[in-house]
């Protein structure tokens, strides 16, 4: 019987499978980014799960936005903590295993028999703690989840925001260079005149000067731009050296704010954000854990049955009960550490809530007086161009000398680079404002309040 019963439980016993590590990199390659085939219906956001994913012809904002939810490396790693919380889940759900004693004892005097002492029991408080330790794995699953659901929107925040830089640094990088040009140009001619003696040094020294900043400038983005590339490759978990070819579009007029959609983005806030969320559904976790160290100060309990016989050949049967007397510990330490955590756990999610609302009162004032600054450079930018436009007029009939031309084209340029960057600050500060509201601005995530329903539900458990 006992080889039946073992032969019995192996069978459902798991296996083990060597899984080596692989030792060379992995990173998404052109050919592999061809072949990837990304779910719409899995999105965070419903303006993604709408849009459909094709390299063939370059990726827009979106589509980089799909890229980085379906390959970044840290979301890996986040639905693997995902995958762990679940298996922690279901072991919390299991049953405890009954215990099998067996004992024999052999006499050495005649006539005496082989006495033994069978026993099966099973620990009582594991099954009265089995309530409370699955409802805090189920929470602590739903904090996961919508801790992840979370890193997406950030991660989908910072795709767009590097899409928005890189457009950015590609607009700009021309004029950059033709500034740089311009000044070269002024200085080289300066350096001929002061070697025929026509110029003095402080005035060619004045034109090195401009001609040296304009050159760093450029260096630096130049720079930027290189780190934009690395940034953005490392977040879509591409190679490093893969050149990702992204859609060229309009630069895009931004709305002003409606201050009464802020206001009903702000009021529900805390039912919208998935890491508000996940925090209730930690807090509701350590409730159960709490609640498990309360039921534990009770004397632990487990009973069993025995079935014996001693030497003289005298059969007994029984039960047996193990219990513990709760006299000096009584839990009282892991009452107080539970009790502790879940105030913690209560000023960490009154701490975060706080944080949100002052984050987005900063990117709401900030935003308005991009919009401003942004309205006055764009209204100056005509009249800069304008002398610009005259002053190449009159250099090229040779009425303007060249530092009077350089100045007046330099101006014209720096004025649009000004435009460009407010344009790229306020694009990435509205992005950034749509990830702290939940893209409560435009529509709200139908993932997001199914996650804060299944919340509500777990609660209301």
């Amino acid at each position: 019987m006992l080889a039946v019963l073992g032969a019995l439980l192996l069978g459902g016993c798991a296996t083990y499978h060597r899984e080596p590590l692989a030792p060379q990199d992995t990173s998404t390659s052109a050919q592999s980014l061809e072949r990837i085939r990304i779910d719409s219906s899995s999105m965070p956001l419903p303006e993604l799960a709408a849009h459909r994913f094709d390299p063939a012809d370059g990726l827009d904002s979106d589509e980089v936005a799909m890229l980085a939810v379906a390959n970044n490396p840290d979301l890996k790693l986040a639905r693997d903590d995902l995958g762990i919380a679940r298996a922690q889940a279901y072991s919390a759900g299991l049953l405890p295993d009954p215990q099998l004693s067996v004992s024999s004892d052999y006499p050495g005097a005649v006539g005496t028999t082989r006495a033994f002492n069978y026993g099966l029991s099973i620990d009582v408080m594991a099954i009265v703690l089995r309530s409370a330790n699955q409802q805090s794995a189920d929470a602590t699953v739903a904090k996961t989840d919508l801790g992840l659901l979370w890193q997406e929107w950030q991660v989908v925040a910072q795709a767009r925001q590097l899409f928005i830089k890189t457009r950015f640094e590609a607009d700009t990088l021309p004029l950059l260079q033709r500034q740089r040009d311009l000044a070269r140009t002024r200085y080289e001619r300066m350096a001929a005149a002061r070697r025929d003696g026509n110029l003095t040094d402080d005035t060619l020294n004045a034109a090195l000067i401009a001609y040296s900043d304009a050159r760093k400038q450029y260096r630096d983005a130049q720079r930027a731009a290189a780190q934009t590339h690395h940034d953005l490759n490392a977040l879509l978990g591409l190679a490093p050296d893969m050149q990702l070819q992204l859609q060229t579009q309009d630069s895009d007029t931004i709305a002003p704010l409606d201050d009464a959609t802020l206001d009903a983005a702000l009021a529900g806030l805390a039912r919208r954000r998935p890491d508000l969320i996940a925090l209730q559904a930690g807090y509701e976790a350590q409730e159960q854990k709490y609640r498990a160290a309360i039921l534990s100060q009770f004397p632990s309990l487990s009973v069993g049955f025995v079935r014996a016989r001693d030497t003289s050949n005298i059969y007994t049967s029984g039960f047996q009960i193990n219990l513990s007397l709760p006299i000096f510990n009584r839990n009282r330490g892991n009452i107080a550490i539970e009790q502790a955590t879940r105030q913690r756990l209560r000023d960490e999610y009154q701490t975060r809530l706080n944080q949100a609302y002052a984050e987005v009162a900063r990117l709401r004032e900030d935003s308005a007086i991009l919009a401003r600054q942004l309205q006055e450079t764009e209204a100056a930018l005509p009249h800069v161009e304008h002398a610009a436009q005259l002053a190449g007029a009159a250099y090229a009939d040779h009425n303007l000398v060249l530092g009077a031309y350089t100045d007046a084209q330099s101006a014209a340029l720096a004025k649009r680079i000004d435009v460009a960057t407010l344009h790229e600050a306020l694009a990435e500060q509205r992005v950034g404002l749509q990830a702290l509201l939940g893209s409560a601005i435009s529509e709200a995530p139908a993932s997001a309040f199914s996650s804060a329903q299944t919340f509500i539900d777990i609660h209301a458990k």
